[in-house]
This record gives structure tokens, C-alpha cells and sequence, in this order.
């Protein structure tokens, strides 16, 4: 039985990188961002290799949009049985410099968006008894850093997200999961002047994503609640 994946913040990073490997393992995938002409890129990319897919352009921090969202992408491929939140914002920038609308930005994408994305998929997976929720962190949801107010307090809220929403599921035969990765070579964190790193020494968008795909594929009555993933030699 093929089962249908939804990928949010799809089109960049960890979020493309796990739209492919979930594609080529043979998932359907649904993709999501916020910008249309990248989702449809990305859906032509992903059709060209022989991978079942569908887009639909949304802010996950908006009610309406991510309703909309899974309504579309369950129409075109049938119901939704994993679920990764992975859209995610990173903004670093020491307290005082950092604006309210750039607090509540990264709030919203980075922890309001998994409530409401969650929100619209679980009843489905519950009616179903089955399901995966793969909720990206962060290690900086377990350890600060300079500049990381805003994404280290988001960070650590997806965990307890994730934490609680195990518990509450998992008697439903639905395996939550939060991945958390160190520095990974994407566009977000090479935006950053406060952080510092070496990319050929830090992690590559495909080594989360294969990680995420290990976890999927773990018989199903095995739960990894939380991973964390590090550079072998930094």
C-alpha cells in the first residue's frame, strides 16, 4: 500500500531534501511553502522522477491557508498517514536588536504552524488507528546560543509539543517523532552574519532527510521519540 506524505516548507533545505528520498522510497508526497511558483517546481521536479506528487502554496501560520492546504492535497492524494513539519524560520540577532514582528514570525512558523498543520491531519490518522508526525527541532532546542532567543525558545516548544502529542497518540497506533539536527548547510543558516560555520564539516539537508526516512520505516510498533543528529567531525 502506498502511503501519502506531507512535507511542509517543502521547496528549500531538509524540507526538499526529504520530499526526494521520501518520493523515491516510494511515498506519494504532497509539498507545501509559501511561495506557488517554488511548489510547482519543485511538484515538475519530483514528477520528472517518476514520483507521485502534489503542491499546494500556504502559510502554515495561517488557519484558512493550511485548512485549504491539506484539503487540496488530500483530494489529489488520498489521506494524509505522515505528516513532517519542517517549516521553519531563523532569525539570530541579540535580544535587544530583535523586533516584535520578527518574535512573532518565527513563533508563528516555527511553533504556531505545528499546531495547525497537526491539527488538520490527526483526525484522520486517529479515525485510521496509524500515522507518523516527524516534528524538525533543533539541538538548539536543548542548548542556546548567542543570537538564538527567538529560535532557541521556538525549538524547545517543539519538543514539548512533541512530547506531549506522543502521549496522547500513540494509543492510536500514531508514532510522534521530533528529529533534531545540528547546523545544517542550508540558506537559512548562511543568512546568518552571528553564526559562523564550515559547510563541509557540518551537515547536508540529505543526511536529515535519510535520518527521517529511517525513522518512518521502523517497524510499526517501534517508536524513536526524539533523534538527534550531529556532524561526525566538525
Amino acid at each position: 500500500m502506498t502511503t501519502t506524505a506531507l512535507i511542509t516548507g517543502a521547496t528549500e533545505g531538509i524540507g526538499r531534501a526529504t520530499a526526494f528520498a521520501l518520493g523515491r522510497a516510494g511515498y506519494r508526497v504532497g509539498v507545501c511553502a509559501r511561495t506557488e511558483s517554488k511548489v510547482r517546481q519543485l511538484v515538475e521536479e519530483l514528477v520528472h522522477e517518476g514520483i507521485e506528487a502534489a503542491g499546494a502554496p500556504a502559510d502554515v501560520g495561517d488557519p484558512g491557508q493550511t485548512t485549504t492546504m491539506v484539503e487540496e492535497l488530500t483530494g489529489a492524494l488520498g489521506h494524509i498517514e505522515v505528516l513532517v513539519n519542517n517549516a521553519g524560520v531563523l532569525i539570530a540577532k541579540p535580544l535587544e536588536e530583535l523586533s516584535l514582528e520578527e518574535w512573532d514570525s518565527t513563533m508563528s512558523t516555527n511553533v504556531r504552524s505545528l499546531f495547525l498543520v497537526t491539527r488538520a491531519v490527526l483526525p484522520g490518522m486517529r479515525s485510521r488507528k496509524r500515522g507518523a508526525i516527524v516534528n524538525v527541532a533543533s539541538l538548539a532546542g536543548r542548548n542556546g546560543f548567542p543570537g538564538g532567543t527567538a529560535y532557541t525558545a521556538s525549538k524547545h516548544a517543539v519538543l514539548g509539543f512533541s512530547r506531549s502529542l506522543m502521549l496522547e497518540t500513540r494509543k492510536d497506533n500514531i508514532r510522534v517523532v521530533a528529529i533534531c539536527p545540528g547546523s545544517v548547510d542550508t540558506s537559512m543558516l548562511r543568512d546568518q552574519p552571528m553564526l559562523k560555520s564550515e559547510p563541509s564539516r557540518i551537515l547536508r539537508p540529505e543526511d536529515v532527510a535519510e535520518t527521517i526516512l529511517h525513522a518512518l520505516t521502523l517497524p510499526e510498533r517501534a517508536l524513536v521519540s526524539e533523534l538527534d543528529i550531529r556532524p561526525t567531525n566538525p
